[in-house]
């Protein structure tokens, strides 16, 4: 990864663009300000903005091309993020500058949660907790539902002349698999974040702020309880933890119901994947990472233990 671009580096029209939008932010209009790029994040740029003598810091996030292909609505992300922000989670939302997209919010001063803290069982805790507010916060616009989201994927993939992996079919076999075990046992559809990866966690020193709110939706509460724990590679014992923190208890229709979402969440990111070999411009070996998650998926669909969590999810 290369290092962050500094104030000075950041020339011609992207300084130009980055300085014109921010001048449209009322409480920045007409200060001087300085802008470094910051690192991390495949699809957008992200750049942290600060004004000469001033505390408070901030970010503004500028769409990658073509995210709208990923089902990506910048108008979701901005009421996403307000929404995360009103249950104390996400980070403030200062402005949207329309009609580009770019959200405006303060800096939130923390730090990162390390791969390793992330298996502590406070810090499982601590998540769980972040996650159940944004659960129990009100409703957002938008719909997430992974076995649809693939679904495009590969018809936009097929479009711009991607081959689709053999395992593609396989893997939606085991999909419809899963869907008919969780129409037989239906939940609430909660809104969620959708993209829970460690590189979107802070730590403020009271909570795990989350950022990161562009996959939000209504949908399935599991899917971001099996997204964590497939990201972070948790343990059965701290699926457990995480269950019981999200909701006081481990009930075993809901871990299999997290252990089924897993495969989902490995789904949905390897034909993420496959489209972003037909859309991304980056450096980025995306033929090796969605083999990556078909490779996991497949992993954990076989064996006793994905029919036992069939079983455990579709009696509820």
């Amino acid at each position: 990864m290369t290092a962050p671009a500094t104030d000075e580096e950041l020339r011609g029209e992207l300084r130009e663009e980055l300085t014109r939008s921010m001048q449209r932010v009322p409480d920045l209009a007409g200060r001087d300000l300085a802008f470094t790029a910051l690192s991390g994040g495949i699809t957008n740029r992200n750049f942290l903005v600060t004004v000469p003598g001033v505390r408070d810091r901030y970010v503004i996030r500028m769409a990658g091309n073509d995210t709208h292909l990923l089902g990506i609505s910048r108008e979701v992300e901005h009421a996403a993020t307000v929404a995360a922000a009103g249950v104390g989670v996400g980070p403030e939302v200062v402005a949207f500058v329309r009609p580009e997209g770019y959200l405006v919010t303060r800096f939130i001063e923390g730090s990162p949660v390390t791969a390793e803290a992330v298996h502590r069982p406070d810090t499982i805790r601590r998540v769980a907790d972040s996650i159940r507010r944004i659960h129990d916060g009100p409703a957002i616009p938008g719909l997430f539902v992974p076995f649809r989201i693939v679904e495009a994927y590969r018809a936009l993939a097929m479009a711009r002349g991607v081959p689709i992996p053999a395992e593609y079919d396989l893997a939606m076999a085991i999909a419809r698999r899963i869907e008919l075990a969780f129409l037989a046992s239906p939940v609430e559809l909660r809104p969620c974040h959708n993209d829970l990866l460690n590189a979107n966690f802070i730590d403020d020193g009271e909570r795990i702020r989350i950022v990161d709110w562009e996959y939000a939706g209504m949908g399935d509460p599991f899917f971001d309880l099996g997204n964590f724990s497939v990201n972070h590679d948790l343990t059965p014992d701290e699926d457990a933890i995480l269950l019981e923190g999200w909701e006081g208890a481990v009930r075993t229709a809901h871990a299999g119901r997290l252990s089924l979402m897993r495969i989902a969440s490995d789904f949905r990111e390897a034909m993420w994947g496959v489209l972003q070999q037909g859309i991304s411009t980056l450096d980025v070996d995306f033929v090796a990472y969605a083999a990556e998650h078909f490779d996991r998926l497949l992993a954990n669909a076989s064996g006793p233990a994905f029919e036992r969590a069939l079983r455990d999810a579709a009696e509820g």
